[in-house]
């Protein structure tokens, strides 16, 4: 009978095995970490409070775990890692403030970034002056495109990507005739944006492109300026506003009208049951499916087991939160990441970080369970995460996968524009 390997042995295997497939070089649990070099000290500027902590929740989460198994197995480069973590309060203002104390303070010297575009986009500026690489995990286009810099990366995808991967596929299959609704902030603006160029280059035409303030209660006045002759609406809200828009808009039984199709942030933390199929036919895109069996494998099982999710809705084992699967795998895999990057380029100090730089760029990263997401390459010119995407719809209350785009025709669909690479550190 074959020898049943261990818990412990699994997550040996899973991570080194990733090694091997030129992802993080791990290495198993020595007597202690290497003495005399200090640890890594390694910051999370993560939004705890404010309009997006369902979402920060996880990724403080996810973040800890990561820094725990890396730690269980040896820290990075036999090194410890401190996880240093600051609430950006889902403030622009507030997060810039606190990402300062994060690496002057605290002397942090990477850190992992802000789900909320505003902070993000405040922060890179920061991070750059202050010669400190920043992992954004906000989809604003601009954190690794006008804005960007040879200090902000991003793994997952963004705006662009989004429209990039998703938008030829539905616009043949949904409809030619759009109207975008969305909340009036960078996210939502930068969502309106680049759909409106994939929509037009894919054939279709968008109607009507309307904003709500953030702080809208009452959907209806906006939901009335949706033509009547629109096929597919495109929705960008998140939290509380996803909600107000899902219910509002089925009372007015606009699912009866015409198609909706959403990017996963306007479903993140927010299971469909849960909002008694307001939801019910609605297509989102996904990066990383809820449902285990969209991508099932053992790093992926790992993976949900770690951060204590169920393989359906990724609901929490015992409890009502629901993870916003889409977005929070990114601290974990940004993790690993930095750390085959410095174990790679040798790093010691902040003086060290332009190796680390040019080992991000371009870095080929292999399904693993430092990687459960997928095979994925961190594309050297715009540091912008190249991967498996995802278009599913909402039946019977759960997230179906309809469609599965590789990150090969991801990156022909998405052509560069920006050159970070040449950009001075």
């Amino acid at each position: 009978m074959a020898r049943k390997l261990s818990r412990r042995s699994f997550l040996e295997c899973a991570l080194a095995g990733g090694a091997a497939a030129s992802t993080a070089n791990l290495t198993i649990m020595r007597d202690a970490f290497a003495q005399g070099s200090g640890p890594i000290v390694i910051g999370h500027h993560c939004d705890l409070t404010g309009a997006i902590s369902s979402w920060g929740v996880w990724h403080d989460k996810a973040a800890k775990a990561a820094v725990d198994l890396i730690n269980k197995d040896g820290g990075i480069a036999g090194r410890k890692v401190e996880l240093v973590t600051e609430d950006t309060e889902s403030n622009p203002a507030s997060g810039a403030r606190k990402l300062r104390n994060l690496i002057q303070r605290t002397n942090a010297e990477f850190i992992i970034g802000s789900v909320h575009s505003g902070v993000m986009l405040a922060s890179i500026p920061i991070a750059t002056e202050l010669k400190t690489i920043y992992f954004s995990t906000g989809e604003a286009t601009e954190a690794t495109g006008s804005k960007g810099t040879r200090f902000s990366f991003r793994t997952g995808t963004d705006t662009y990507s989004i429209a990039a991967a998703s938008l030829p596929w539905c616009v043949e299959n949904l409809g030619k005739a759009w109207t975008i609704i969305y909340a009036d902030y960078a996210w939502g603006q930068s969502t309106a944006q680049e759909s409106k160029v994939y929509i037009e280059r894919a054939g279709g035409k968008v109607l009507n492109a309307i904003p709500v303030p953030l702080d809208a209660k009452d959907f209806v006045p906006y939901l009335a300026q949706i033509s009547a002759d629109t096929e597919v609406l495109l929705p960008a809200f998140i939290s509380s506003l996803s909600v107000a828009f899902y219910t509002q808009a089925k009372s007015m039984g606009l699912d009866r009208k015409m198609k909706m199709y959403s990017s996963s942030a306007s479903l993140e933390t927010i299971a469909p049951d849960d909002i008694k199929g307001a939801a019910e036919g609605v297509y989102f895109f996904e990066t990383f499916p809820r449902q285990l069996t969209a991508k099932d494998d053992s790093f992926h099982k790992e993976f949900n087991k770690l951060l204590g999710i169920d393989d359906v809705d990724a609901r929490e084992i015992g409890g009502s939160r629901v993870m916003d699967k889409s977005h929070g795998w990114q601290p974990w895999e940004d993790i690993f990441a930095l750390k085959q990057a410095i174990e790679e380029s040798g790093y010691k100090t902040r003086k060290d970080v332009e190796g680390v730089i040019r080992v991000l760029e371009g870095m080929k990263m292999t399904n693993s369970l430092a990687h459960p997401q997928g095979d994925k390459i961190l594309r050297k010119e715009d540091h912008v995460g190249i991967i498996d995407c995802y278009i599913s719809r909402v039946e019977n209350g759960k997230l179906e996968v309809k469609k599965r785009i590789p990150k090969e025709e991801l990156a022909s669909n998405m052509p560069l524009r920006h050159d970070l690479s040449a950009m001075p550190v």
